[in-house]
């Protein structure tokens, strides 16, 4: 077992200002998406993690995206605000830049900027905005935008510094989950990061920490504040014992930490992964990784789903219920069974699929299938890390 947590001074609430010692693209040209893997170092931390555990990490906002809402304001940055639970005030700018989220607004502000408008056109909208029965509309406007637009959009309604920030919440940490084992690096902890970029109200939009990550912070020298998130997922603590694990894309960080833990510790237990993105050619995750443990014997399993590389889309569920025989021949051995990644979609959908599979393959009822996945979680065989 890794020592004790509370050995180092660092936490959620004094970060350690760790560099980031890596930062590559694992998505190949031609892909869909941007995801990258960063080595972030612990040296001098005296922080430990295990297999399962997630990096908490503190952004800072894009200084373009700070300069414009002081431009919007009128103001010079230095004014003097209160953040909430604090006892002294902080310069604007410092608020912006790493206290406050400039994304999020709610209803809130836009009954704020209707009280102070003073164009007539301006109130107009705000007012119709905030009718009763414009409710919908008011909760697409605000998603498409961030404070900065509201304040570009009506420009009569002034705010003060103060007035804008306490609208504003708090610029809280992400947490990522770890993709590498202590027993193998335990001076570092990897990162598999989807970068977020998209477009909204005519704006290109950055997702705030891992543009941060991977736009902002300099290669061995940006100081990036991090903490150490202690969790109940992790690999079976009886090596003996085998290993299910379900995690299409970003979701696969937590097994390659889990396979690297088991194969160091020279696990006897059988791994099974189940991994899938849209094309194999541009999303493999970790490809040589995986080819590796396999060929070591280390992964007994590899069952990939590519959704778009036919055109009948094929998601790691599919996967699950064309091996149904066999992972309910394990699974009723004693194998342990996890899921990372997507909550809305993936995870609900491998749900079912175990439920189905339970249910056929164990001879069950829909009810007795319920009960027996119950047990499982009870068990703590059932494991999920979703967001």
């Amino acid at each position: 077992m890794s020592a004790p947590a509370d050995t180092s001074v660092y936490s959620k609430d004094n970060p350690f200002p760790a560099k980031v010692t890596e930062n590559r693209l694992l998505s190949k040209p031609g892909s869909g998406k941007e995801t990258r893997h960063f080595v972030v170092n612990l040296a001098g931390s005296g922080l430990h993690y295990k297999a399962g555990d997630s990096l908490g990490v503190f952004p800072v906002n894009r200084p373009e995206d700070v300069v414009e809402i002081l431009h919007r304001l009128g103001a010079t940055g230095e004014e003097s605000v209160m953040l909430p639970r604090t006892t002294a005030p902080v310069p604007f700018r410092d608020a912006l830049t790493s206290k406050l989220a400039l994304a999020g607004p709610t209803r809130k502000i836009v009954e704020t900027l209707a009280s102070k408008a003073t164009h007539a056109d301006e109130k107009a909208k705000l007012a119709g905005l905030l009718t009763p029965e414009s409710k919908e509309v008011l909760t697409a406007f605000l998603d498409e935008r961030e404070f900065a637009d509201l304040l570009e959009e009506f420009p009569s309604a002034r705010l003060t510094a103060q007035e804008l920030v306490d609208h504003m919440r708090r610029l809280m940490p992400r947490l990522y989950s770890i993709a590498s084992s202590p027993k193998v690096f335990p001076s570092e902890i990897h990162l598999t990061v989807a970068i977020v970029r998209y477009r909204t109200n005519n704006r290109d939009r950055l997702g705030v920490c891992s543009s941060f990550l991977s736009d902002r912070v300099q290669v061995g020298t940006t100081p990036t504040p991090v903490f150490v998130s202690h969790s109940h997922f992790g690999p079976p603590a009886d090596g003996g014992k085998d290993c299910i694990m379900v995690g299409p894309g970003t979701g696969i960080a937590p097994f390659r930490a889990f396979v690297q833990d088991r194969a160091a510790a020279g696990a006897s237990g059988r791994n099974w992964v189940f991994f899938g993105d849209q094309k194999k050619a541009t999303d493999f995750l970790y490809e040589e990784d995986w080819l590796e443990h396999q060929a070591k014997g280390q992964v007994a399993r590899l069952d990939l789903a590519w959704s778009r590389d036919q055109l009948h889309k094929i998601y790691v569920q599919d996967r699950m219920r064309e091996n149904a025989a066999e992972l309910w021949a394990w699974i009723n051995g004693g194998a342990y069974f996890y899921v990372c990644g997507d909550a809305k979609r993936m995870a609900k959908d491998v749900d079912t699929a175990l439920h189905e599979i339970v249910a056929e393959q164990g001879g069950l009822t829909h009810e007795q299938a319920i009960d027996y996945v119950k047990q499982l979680k009870k068990d703590k065989r059932y494991q999920r890390d979703v967001y």
